[in-house]
């Protein structure tokens, strides 16, 4: 049996999805447009530390920018919603350069700090949430539900490719060219794919004024379901942000930094791969019972965690947790589009995103202080235990998914 016949059924509903007009060019500018995701938060640090000195001022400063992103993200979908993508997000890139390459210019010019928390702060609440803007659009080009969860699922993949790719190249730069280097490309890159995506119009979704006014919109917005997805997206996304950290630490403590990297390599890996496995997969049972099963997969996978206590068992660990992220961030995502009305869906899209968003910054912090008080094996307490709270929120919330879905509006 040849690769070609095995990878088929898994690759070619991936494949037919870029036959949709302008499909592929919407999705690849989106893809540049989020580089910056994990790029100005390690730029941040590396800028901030190479300048400094101190790491302290850098995640302090790092944090700020990224807890202005998850507040500005569904700030300016919500514009999006009200007045269409193109326009809003050319005003919100012109504002992402400004204030991008002016926080480089404080910090290596030696201004007052303050300057430095200020603009890190702008810079992260210029940036919308690109990734919430590519799958609106999925949302408008695809009529059917099944499609728009490979869809999904592929957006998913990109995201870890973007969280593969990312740091190596931000963390080469700053080190070989000069500390300001990665955050500055990051913020280039993000401008220009934003520009980019901005400019493709035919796939833009059309303006869909809401039934009940502005007051409307906003309570669909956040409606029983986006609000179940957001708190246990605040879970995995403390996940996310704890094993950064601790196994950095582990693999340090062990005495091969080096393997970190294949350790976390290898969870996104497991990620990606389940990704795609769950884009194709035709499950039974509702949006919202695929929703709960995942999330308490979710949950169930990452406590293998608490047997970790060597580096081959933190590889094998680690990818199996990793099979069970993209699955669980997929449904969420097509149960938070199959409950919103189209006229804000993005800004509803970004509110789940501003809960992962906030669950790194959260896990990152609890991490770094259960290593410096227990150490790096018993730190990973921090990943299984947010885990596990994923899951109680995904089965603690299961009463709210269960009424009718809003029709979903036949795309054109």
């Amino acid at each position: 049996m040849s690769p070609r016949t095995v990878l088929r059924p898994l690759l070619g509903p991936y494949a037919r999805l870029f036959t949709v007009p302008g499909a592929a060019w919407f999705s690849f500018a989106g893809w540049v447009a989020r580089l910056p995701l994990p790029m100005l938060g390690l730029g941040a640090v590396l800028l901030v530390e190479g300048e400094s000195g101190s790491y302290g001022l850098a995640g302090a400063v790092a944090g700020t920018l990224a807890l202005a992103a998850s507040v500005g993200g569904p700030a300016w979908a919500r514009a999006m919603d009200r007045r269409g993508q193109g326009v809003v997000l050319r005003a919100a890139m012109a504002a992402y350069a400004v204030t991008g390459l002016s926080f480089v210019g404080v910090v290596v010019g030696g201004a007052p700090t303050w300057t430095w928390f200020a603009l890190a702060g702008l810079t992260g609440a210029s940036a919308p949430n690109i990734g919430a803007l590519v799958r609106a659009r999925w949302a408008a080009a695809l009529a059917d539900a099944e499609r728009r969860q490979t869809a999904f699922a592929f957006e998913s993949v990109v995201d870890e490719v973007v969280f593969v790719v990312g740091p190596p190249v931000v963390t080469l730069l700053a080190t070989l060219v000069a500390p300001a280097a990665g955050f500055t490309t990051g913020i280039v890159l993000g401008t220009l794919g934003g520009l980019w995506l901005s400019r493709q119009r035919a796939t833009e979704p059309v303006v869909t004024p809401a039934s009940g006014g502005a007051g409307h919109r906003r309570r669909a917005a956040l409606g029983p379901a986006v609000l179940v997805v957001l708190v246990a997206y605040l879970g995995v996304g403390t996940v996310f942000g704890a094993m950064d950290v601790v196994v950095v630490a582990f693999a340090e403590e062990s005495g091969r930094p080096a393997l970190a990297g294949l350790a976390l390599a290898l969870y996104a890996a497991g990620s990606l791969v389940a990704g795609l496995a769950y884009g194709v997969a035709r499950l039974p049972g509702s949006l919202a019972a695929r929703f709960v099963g995942t999330a308490v997969a979710f949950a169930v996978a990452a406590q293998g965690l608490w047997a970790v206590s060597s580096l081959p068992l933190l590889v094998g660990a680690g990818f199996l947790a990793g099979l069970a992220v993209a699955p669980v961030l997929v449904s969420g995502a097509s149960l938070v589009e199959s409950r919103v009305p189209r006229s804000a869906l993005t800004e509803a899209l970004s509110w789940t995103h501003t809960g992962l968003t906030v669950g790194v910054t959260a896990g990152s912090a609890l991490a770094g202080a259960a290593v410096d008080a227990w150490g790096a094996q018993a730190a990973f307490a921090v990943p299984a235990l947010a885990a596990a709270v994923a899951g109680v929120i995904g089965l603690a919330g299961a009463p709210l998914l269960r009424r009718a879905p809003e029709p979903v509006p036949v795309a054109a």
